[in-house]
């Protein structure tokens, strides 16, 4: 019960976050101001997703992950880039790579809308990639294979953003 608190109050300052983005100076929004960005868009407008952005771009998906979805992308952040052995993010974005950088990508990514309080009932997940990605959730909170989840349900218009700190990789 605890998790799930600690998720909603994670998905409410979400929200309130991108309400308040979307206010205007008199401190009212307007409908046509309301239209969610792509996950893309949301990816683009945050610093920390920087990195993820460049692979996306080095990967030929920033088309796809534009497109209608609905997607689920479990995005880490650049400091989960960091994390990574030295040298490993410079050759997966090497042009010889971009197989590879694609799997590790499509690794991330859920066919559907899956929102924070359907990952917690969860166990696994099949990935666009093909390979099953682990889902286990405790009053610890929720783990993507050995990654954190630690921002949940960022809405977009073509899916749902849920942030992690590490990079996961595909078994295959």
């Amino acid at each position: 019960m605890q998790l799930i608190s600690k998720l909603m109050s994670l998905a409410a300052l979400g929200g309130l976050l991108l309400a308040s983005s979307v206010a205007t100076a008199d401190g009212h929004a307007h409908p046509e101001e309301m239209a969610k960005p792509t996950i893309v868009e949301i990816a683009v407008g945050n610093p920390d997703f920087s990195t993820l952005v460049a692979a996306l771009e080095a990967a030929g998906l920033v088309e796809a992950l534009s497109g209608k979805g609905p997607f689920t992308v479990f995005a880490p952040t650049n400091a989960a880039f960091d994390a990574l052995p030295a040298g490993t993010l410079d050759d997966l974005l090497k042009p010889e790579n971009k197989e590879t950088l694609t799997a590790v990508l499509t690794y991330h990514v859920v066919p559907g809308k899956v929102m924070a309080a359907d990952v917690v009932a969860l166990t696994e997940a099949t990935s666009l990639q093909g390979d099953t990605i682990t889902v286990t959730a405790s009053d610890a909170g929720v783990k993507v294979d050995a990654a954190n989840v630690t921002a949940t349900d960022l809405e977009a218009a073509n899916g749902v953003i849920h942030v992690i700190d590490a990079v996961i990789l595909p078994n295959s």
